[in-house]
């Protein structure tokens, strides 16, 4: 979809013009959109992170309820900065100075249709349909185009890719450490100084890709953080979280779902953002290979050569991405004992073993479903399926992965949102950290 407030890239055209404005980065992973922003700011972008939740209220009110929760969330986000950028700036304020940033995915995921249903909103109100929306797609694994020099979108692509990584580990140092850790409190305060150290160092070094002076900084935040460890506290049982991208990430949203299970004795491990980042690249190069079939068997020969120019353009877009997040992984964990992401190719093999899903009916169910099979035979003690409520493919990895688990005595609790407050929640949490402890003391 192309129109005048509604950017997507695949188009072309030129949109240099984007880069004098500030671009508004709704808050998913707090650590994963920071470093993001900063990664924009080292490339020349105006880029800052919108507060979030704050406008839960307006974005519930501009929203019917069947939308996804996260439609909802980013929805008040966008509505309360605007709002409040009116309140700051009075007479001088001027929506054709922001852009929102807000990617879309193709298939039947409802994501697609955020950016969509967010234009159709923010015309309904006076001066804001000049504030123009950008919407990159996994169909070209996110590419942005002209929002950047032409010289530029590589090393950019590779910057953010990078921003990711080191969110990852970030995160993944957070969940190792917190229930460890010598006093309470301690390991959000560093981490939080951390992020903010980090980010500082991706907008100095990003554009010159000078990423090993990062990996520096990522080693000496590492290297502290054991300082925070009580070696007395003995080892917990770990509990493994898919899901819905947005909610599984996102700490308001899903209120706290991963302290919550540290409160009651839980070691977490969250499915990674890399996970998604990768998949798009391999599912693009799946799709490519399919396509690229199809025209050989037809002879059509200038189809052909158009999807074997996708093969190799998603094809070493994804060889980049895993040999970049190989590289930073086999460096870290030298330092601390962090898991390992799982390899996208791999968790295919492991859906045609099972023989329960397959990759060819594509989402976020895959990855799910998949990483379910992976962290039973890591040795987990316990599943969460967090999602927002009525989330299809979310719903589809609880009705595959709930039969196997109880072949395992595995416990397995799903956990759907929709901004209330559940009174039996923390309850239901209680129980299943009571089962997954016995699981980890048999």
């Amino acid at each position: 979809m192309t129109t005048k407030n509604v950017i997507s890239f695949p188009s072309g055209g030129n949109k240099s013009h984007l880069r004098d404005k500030t671009l508004l980065i709704p808050e998913m992973n707090r650590t994963g959109a920071h470093l993001l922003a900063a990664t924009f700011r080292s490339f020349g972008v105006r880029a800052r992170v919108m507060d979030t939740y704050k406008g839960l209220d307006l974005g519930k009110e501009y929203t019917s309820g069947k939308e996804c929760y996260p439609c909802q969330v980013t929805m008040g986000d966008i509505l309360h900065c605007i709002e409040k950028e009116r309140e700051d700036l009075g007479d001088s304020f001027n929506p054709t100075d922001y852009i929102y940033f807000m990617p879309e995915a193709e298939g039947p995921c409802r994501f697609g249709m955020y950016n969509k249903y967010q234009r159709i909103v923010l015309d309904s109100f006076p001066g804001l349909e000049e504030l123009q929306i950008l919407s990159p797609t996994n169909s070209d694994a996110y590419s942005l185009g002209d929002l950047l020099a032409k010289h530029q979108e590589q090393d950019f692509r590779k910057a953010a890719y990078f921003s990711m990584v080191v969110t990852d580990i970030l995160d993944r140092l957070l969940w190792r450490i917190r229930p460890y850790e010598r006093e309470p409190g301690m390991t959000d305060a560093y981490l939080e100084r951390s992020r903010r150290s980090v980010a500082h160092t991706f907008e100095i070094y990003g554009r010159r890709k000078l990423f090993a002076k990062i990996m520096d900084k990522l080693e000496e935040i590492l290297e502290e953080a054991q300082s925070i460890v009580d070696p007395t506290i003995a080892p917990k049982p770990v509990v493994g979280i898919v899901g819905e991208i947005y909610l599984r990430m996102h700490d308001h949203a899903n209120q706290d779902l991963v302290r919550v299970l540290e409160k009651y004795g839980a070691e977490v491990v969250n499915a990674s953002l890399c996970e998604w980042v990768n998949y798009v690249s391999y599912d693009g190069l799946r799709q490519a290979k399919r396509e690229f079939v199809l025209n050989l068997k037809q002879l059509r020969l200038e189809p052909m050569k158009a999807s074997l120019r996708k093969m190799i353009g998603f094809g070493g877009d994804l060889l980049y991405k895993e040999w970049r997040q190989r590289k930073v992984y086999r460096r870290v964990r030298g330092l601390i004992d962090i898991p390992e992401d799982h390899k996208i190719s791999h968790l295919e093999h492991s859906l045609k073993e099972s023989d329960l899903f397959s990759f060819d009916l594509r989402t976020e169910a895959c990855l799910s479903i998949a990483s379910v099979f992976e962290f039973a035979r890591g040795g987990y003690n316990g599943i969460v399926n967090v999602y927002p409520f009525t989330c299809m493919p979310s719903m589809t990895t609880s009705a595959v992965v709930k039969p196997f688990l109880r072949t395992l005595r595995m416990p397995y609790l799903d956990v759907p949102c929709d901004s209330t407050i559940q009174p039996g929640r923390e309850a239901a949490i209680r129980t299943f950290m009571y089962q997954a402890q016995q699981h980890f003391n048999q």
